[in-house]
């Protein structure tokens, strides 16, 4: 049993791809069409904003990060925390990330995806009830 692990220890270490990796992106979800967007409504709110605080752009296992920023004295509902793929009929990634959801961030070190276009929504929900959304192109190469 000690071979095995150790064996499976090794692979993963000279794969250049870590043991605590997390697949965000599988390859066939990446091979759908594009869900067909949405016309944008612009309002004034006070809900809660969404920042990509890692880089856009990535290659190879990289760091995922969002970071929430409640307005005023509001607390963020982590319950509310959803992230989907802008892809298919949409593919809630909220489950994936569990991990990594904190109450004012999501933060991934090491996160994985095919190399193409990646269309995200991030929204969140104040536990006063205002809401927040986002939406990010990743582009893995």
């Amino acid at each position: 049993m000690v071979q095995w692990f150790l064996g499976v220890l090794l692979i993963a270490l000279t794969s250049g791809v870590s043991a605590e990796s997390l697949q965000l992106i599988k390859e066939e979800e990446a091979k759908l069409a594009p869900m067909p967007t949405k016309l944008a409504t612009r309002a004034i709110t006070r809900g809660p904003g969404i920042k990509m605080a890692s880089p856009e752009n990535v290659s190879g296992a990289f760091p995922f990060k969002v970071v929430f920023e409640p307005r005023g004295d509001a607390k963020i509902d982590r319950n509310t925390i959803k992230v989907e793929y802008l892809k298919g009929a949409g593919i809630d990634l909220t489950e994936r990330l569990k991990s990594g959801i904190k109450s004012g961030s999501i933060e991934i070190p090491a996160a994985l995806a095919p190399v193409g276009e990646h269309p995200i929504r991030v929204s969140v929900t104040d536990n006063e009830g205002r809401q927040g959304a986002a939406e990010f192109k990743l582009v893995v190469k």
